[in-house]
């Protein structure tokens, strides 16, 4: 969980019961849980927004996409394979056709 170990998250508990107190700590994590509840329901709805504004063909766009690296690669990425894919089998030789290099001795 968020790259926190189980000595660290009991690092976290005890701190939290110092500075805050064993008797305010339980409404104070209520008031954190209702805090990440409603930063949860307001990104949900900013990318349900989103994809309702782009219209359709984009149900299933999900926001990790955006990123501009992943973008590029789903838009360009699935052509550039199959142009690649075209290439090499273009030039794929059968085991028959290979010849191995050889010298010339003329030219020693």
């Amino acid at each position: 969980m968020f790259g926190i170990g189980g000595g660290e998250f009991l690092t976290l508990i005890v701190l939290a019961l110092i500075l805050i107190g064993p008797d305010r700590l339980p409404n104070v994590a209520t008031d954190a849980a209702k805090l990440v509840r409603k930063l949860r329901d307001i990104a949900n709805a900013a990318t349900a927004e989103l994809r309702e504004n782009l219209g359709p063909g984009f149900e299933d766009l999900d926001v990790t996409d955006l990123h501009p690296k992943k973008l590029i690669r789903k838009t360009i990425g699935n052509s550039l394979d199959e142009i690649s894919t075209e290439i090499n089998s273009g030039f794929s030789l059968e085991k028959s056709d290979k010849k191995k290099a050889q010298i010339d001795p003329d030219l020693l």
